[in-house]
């Protein structure tokens, strides 16, 4: 376990599910990435993502205490406390109404509170969320929680679980991820994929993401025992499937996430895997992802400066202008691809000399090349005016533009008309 001195700061990666969360940790500026466990000296990492509330009095239980506690005593045990905060309806228990942000924020802090393993944590200078998908609704909600935790919201970040995949990824040793790269996750009663890969041939270096589903038999390893039978015949869809995903292209690591792949069942599947391939088996690659994307955030280094990542959520064009500054034509940066679809914003103020129309330039790092974006603001004049822009994306395909007049002082009055255009990316 990582021990810091009292003068160091910590940063956090925070993977949050419905069923289970996980919470890894490191230095700052330092690149050893450590993941709290639920017990000492064991790779116990699984924080259940439940409250329990003691029957008759304001008492509060979390994690796998909350559990425990509800069996033992019959407490009141409150689960998908993501899912109760996205859908915002009070939460009856015993006759009280519960906010359930509140609720989500209360779980949050008392399992940050187990950093206290290894340092204080009022020393949490900034914070990653990480979940299987995130989107502006998830995002405010988690900024809500945090608010509650009176933990500053210009320090907290989100990425998906595939980002945090790809910042895991690019901060192993390059032969790992010479090749594609694959992430299996046995998930209840399907395995989804991750598959990573990397078109070296543009600047910087474009990383996809392509994802996939597969449904596959149900599997508690710590619920009823499957007869070797059954397991022999998990085995053999699950070869099915490794087959299927190698045999389109060259595969140089693969990595099985979750408890569920444990047990050695899958004899013949691993076997194929580990022919000419490096595998991995864990469970808390997410979060230590969500660390090492924090980093990057922070101080970035070269590796992440030479890749940019092109996932599901992410804005896969970049977007300006040319505008004269000096009397010189430059182009003017708005929007840079490979941000977060949902966190894609911009707001600025220019001058139209003459005309009524605005130019976008949008270029594709997906191979779909440049082009233009023409507005036109009808009724507007020609004068000297000073437009106000806020672009915005409404989802991962298409940018809105927002154009307001602002006139020119004295010289010409604004008419505060808004011009609304959506931009198919």
């Amino acid at each position: 376990m990582l021990k810091l001195l009292n003068s160091e700061k910590l940063i956090v990666g925070y993977d949050l599910g419905d069923d289970y969360s996980q919470i890894s940790y490191c230095i700052a500026d330092g690149d050893r990435v450590e993941t709290l466990s639920m017990v000492a000296g064991e790779e116990n990492y699984n924080i259940p993502t439940v409250l329990c509330k003691r029957e008759g009095v304001n008492q509060w239980f979390y994690g796998k205490e909350a559990v425990r506690h509800a069996e033992e005593s019959g407490g009141i045990l409150v689960r998908d406390l993501v899912s109760l905060a996205l859908a915002g309806e009070p939460i009856q228990i015993e006759g009280t109404e519960y906010e359930p942000v509140a609720l989500l924020s209360l779980f949050l802090k008392r399992s940050l509170g187990l950093l206290s393993q290894v340092s204080s944590p009022d020393r949490v200078t900034a914070l990653m969320f990480t979940g299987d998908r995130m989107d502006g609704s998830l995002t405010e909600v988690l900024r809500q929680a945090a608010e509650r935790m009176e933990f500053k919201t210009d320090r907290v970040f989100f990425q998906t679980h595939a980002e945090s995949f790809y910042y895991y990824m690019i901060r192993q040793e390059k032969a790992l991820w010479s090749q594609r790269v694959l992430l299996m996750e046995y998930r209840e009663a399907q395995i989804g994929v991750y598959s990573m890969e990397c078109n070296r041939r543009t600047t910087p270096v474009v990383v996809f993401m392509e994802e996939a589903q597969y449904p596959f038999a149900a599997y508690e390893p710590d619920g009823e025992e499957k007869l070797p039978a059954e397991f022999a015949r998990m085995d053999r869809e699950l070869l099915d499937i490794c087959e299927e995903l190698c045999g389109k292209a060259g595969v140089s690591c693969v990595y099985l996430i979750g408890d569920r792949f444990a047990g050695g069942w899958m004899k013949e599947s691993q076997r194929f895997l580990c022919r000419g391939r490096r595998v991995f088996q864990g469970s808390n690659l997410y979060s230590k992802g969500a660390c090492y994307g924090l980093q990057e955030r922070l101080h970035p280094s070269e590796v992440g400066q030479a890749h940019v990542f092109l996932g599901r959520e992410k804005l896969r064009s970049n977007v300006g202008m040319k505008i004269l500054r000096q009397g010189e034509e430059i182009y003017y940066a708005l929007l840079d691809a490979g941000v977060n679809w949902f966190e894609a914003e911009h707001t600025f103020d220019f001058y139209l000399q003459e005309g009524n129309q605005v130019e976008f330039i949008l270029t594709s790092l997906t191979g779909k090349g440049n082009k233009l974006a023409q507005i036109v603001l009808e009724e507007l004049t020609g004068e000297l005016t000073r437009i106000r822009a806020h672009l915005y994306l409404k989802d991962e395909e298409h940018l809105v533009v927002e154009l307001e007049d602002l006139g020119l002082g004295v010289f010409r009055k604004p008419t505060h008309r808004v011009w609304r255009e959506e931009i198919a990316l």
